[in-house]
């Protein structure tokens, strides 16, 4: 009976609905954030990756542009270099340019000179030094070799005359015979040093 009299004072609790209703909405919004949190992560690590991604091409794309400046830059050189070369009668030109290429270079205002002992040169005035200091790079000023007469002068004077870029395998048999004997004409008389 006691037991019954200490439920019957204390009897049922009375409910706090306005904490309860806090403490459902807290629960509700902790679970919306906890679903949509993921997502969100999820977004900004994919927007992380895309920007790196971006800058990695970016930066590629500005070492490309200088690879491909400096490859312009020299091309502008040797061609410049070149027809400097060819201005001043250089003969041989892909070999003077061989020579020359690791002397001429950029000064700071970007014309292009020539370094020596003696301090910087323009371009011009180096390669004219170059060359007056290097003849051989020009062409021969005299045509022909020491005795051994020129093709031209033998075949205006001897007569049917060879030209000796149709000779060539499997050619007319009489055409053959007639080189033969012109070239053993011309052999015998620089022979006799006629």
């Amino acid at each position: 009976m006691e037991e019954a009299k200490d439920k019957a004072t204390t009897g049922p609790r009375p409910i706090d609905i306005p904490s309860l209703v806090r403490q459902v909405a807290e629960e509700f919004t902790r679970a919306q954030q906890a679903k949509t949190e993921p997502a969100y992560k999820t977004e900004l690590q994919e927007e992380r990756k895309r920007r790196e991604q971006l800058e990695r091409r970016v930066n590629d794309l500005v070492e490309e542009n200088k690879r491909s400046r400096q490859v312009a830059e020299e091309a502008e050189r040797s061609a410049t270099i070149r027809a400097e070369l060819q201005r001043l009668g250089v003969g041989k030109v892909d070999l003077a340019f061989k020579a020359v290429k690791d002397d001429i270079g950029r000064a700071e205002d970007g014309r292009l000179v020539g370094k020596t002992e003696s301090g910087d040169l323009g371009l011009k005035e180096y390669l004219a030094g170059f060359v007056s200091s290097n003849p051989e790079f020009l062409p021969a000023r005299i045509a022909g070799g020491s005795g051994i007469p020129s093709a031209q002068k033998e075949t205006s004077v001897g007569g049917a005359g060879v030209d000796l870029d149709k000779i060539r395998p499997g050619m007319d048999p009489q055409d053959l015979e007639r080189a033969r004997q012109e070239i053993a004409r011309i052999a015998s008389r620089a022979l006799q040093g006629s």
